[in-house]
């Protein structure tokens, strides 16, 4: 089975973990230091702090910029539910605006019109490692004095006109097993404003602004020395193996018929977390898709959608009386399939992957 994603683990990172085992601090030392003070300078910000996961980065950021019960955030609906749900742990309520079709991201012409009094903040996604319309997305959130929180969970070194995700406002990343850099969990938040960073540090390890002096309240959301060990060699690796992505991404889009294949957006560096197609569905069914992957799995190649559910769709929501229904995100959720583009891929893997889909959808053409 060609897999979706594959972890990309060798003796570096191993000997680093031996060493952390065998150091004489487990959690939140040196090797945490290192790894936030790299991370910073590869996004370009004056500060990162190391977190625990990507939901805790999310949690940490919306709860240092003060949102509470009250307040809303415009958000995406067509993301892992991570994203709403960090916002909805601090009291506050998320705004769903609608997608678009073109790089699945949050659609900026729509933001305005959901402002209202009680907006805070806007949490855009960077989905699959394409990162949104950030001139657009930081124009209305300065003109509506609002702050910006990046869930640049997938979008490790992609980039705007030269600008890195995560540093057009305070950015959030995710070192999950299957991201572009992994520790297998852990996350940074990365930010230009120290004061936030502080914040941040404080709200990671129980409010402390010293050892058992407990200023705010805070939660253990610290790094442990562990996975720093990991991220390190990961992060030395991640442009070539974004590029390899890259590489692999463009064979897929070059070779693949029948299907809608993503497009990087002008002045976009797309870093490729997921290869997401689209399989037009004539009935407005996710039949067409769902046959698709079915015939993916027969041939060896598994796939995955990446999201069958807008967020708002999801019970809880539907709980909290949510009752959305935004046509392009509803659309996608029913055409999107992710194939593999990891860089473990093989050309032989890349060949059998365009062949399958290729075949498959030829079959449904002649069907």
């Amino acid at each position: 089975m060609i897999p979706i994603a594959r972890p990309l683990i060798g003796d570096e990172e191993e000997a680093a973990v031996l060493a952390a085992l065998y150091s004489d601090r487990l959690v939140q030392g040196a090797r945490v230091r290192e790894l936030e003070e790299r991370f910073a300078a590869f996004c370009g910000t004056r500060e990162a702090v190391a977190v625990s996961s990507g939901t805790t980065a999310l949690m940490t950021a919306v709860a240092v910029h003060g949102l509470g019960p009250g307040d809303e955030v415009i958000t995406t609906p067509f993301t892992f539910a991570a994203s709403a749900n960090a916002v909805l742990f601090t009291g506050a309520r998320p705004v769903f605006v609608d997608v678009r079709s073109d790089d699945f991201n949050i659609d900026p012409s729509l933001i305005e019109a959901k402002i209202t009094p009680a907006t805070r903040a806007i949490l855009p996604v960077h989905l699959y490692g394409q990162p949104c319309d950030m001139e657009a997305i930081t124009s209305i959130a300065r003109k509506h004095s609002l702050f910006v929180v990046e869930d640049a969970a997938q979008a490790h070194g992609a980039s705007v006109d030269g600008k890195m995700a995560g540093s057009f406002g305070t950015g959030c990343f995710s070192f999950y097993a299957t991201k572009n850099m992994t520790t297998g969990e852990g996350g940074m938040i990365t930010t230009d404003d120290p004061a936030t960073a502080k914040k941040a540090r404080r709200f990671r390890s129980h409010g402390e602004s010293s050892r058992y002096v407990s200023e705010s309240l805070g939660y253990n959301f610290r790094m442990t020395e562990i996975l720093a060990a990991i991220g390190l060699p990961q992060l030395r690796m991640l442009p070539e193996r974004n590029e390899q992505r890259r590489a692999n991404a463009a064979y897929l889009t070059e070779h693949l018929h029948g299907v809608i294949t993503p497009k990087e957006m002008p002045g976009r560096h797309h870093v490729y977390h997921q290869y997401t197609v689209r399989v037009p569905s004539p009935d407005g069914t996710s039949t067409a898709r769902d046959a698709l992957a079915a015939k993916l799995t027969e041939a060896g190649i598994q796939t995955k959608v990446f999201y069958p559910v807008p967020v708002y769709r999801q019970p809880l929501y539907l709980d909290l009386g949510y009752r959305d229904c935004l046509p392009v995100a509803e659309r996608l959720s029913r055409e999107v399939l992710s194939l593999p583009v990891h860089p473990a891929l093989s050309p032989d893997d890349l060949k059998t992957i365009a062949g399958a889909v290729n075949e498959a959808m030829e079959q449904r053409g002649a069907s």
